[in-house]
């Protein structure tokens, strides 16, 4: 099993609550008044749409910096 440090959990939790906070924010600006357009429709389903791609794009990020970190090493030796 995977163990997680602390520094990827909070940049996790990070990443998921400013894409929450876009996600609403895109609907509260931006949304789909009509009801056609099934992410921007309702706050609840661009919260969690923005929710989701926030995690993915932190989980990016720290596998990024964590492939840096390795190569600096490597590099070193």
């Amino acid at each position: 099993m995977k163990r997680w440090s602390l520094k990827h959990i909070i940049l996790l939790v990070t990443g998921l609550i400013i894409g929450a906070g876009a996600g609403y924010a895109y609907w509260l600006y931006i949304g789909c008044n009509s009801g056609t357009c099934m992410i921007t429709s309702s706050a609840r389903n661009s919260t969690l749409y923005g929710l989701v791609m926030g995690g993915l794009l932190a989980s990016t990020i720290w596998d990024f910096v964590k492939e840096r970190k390795i190569k600096r090493r490597i590099n070193k030796l």
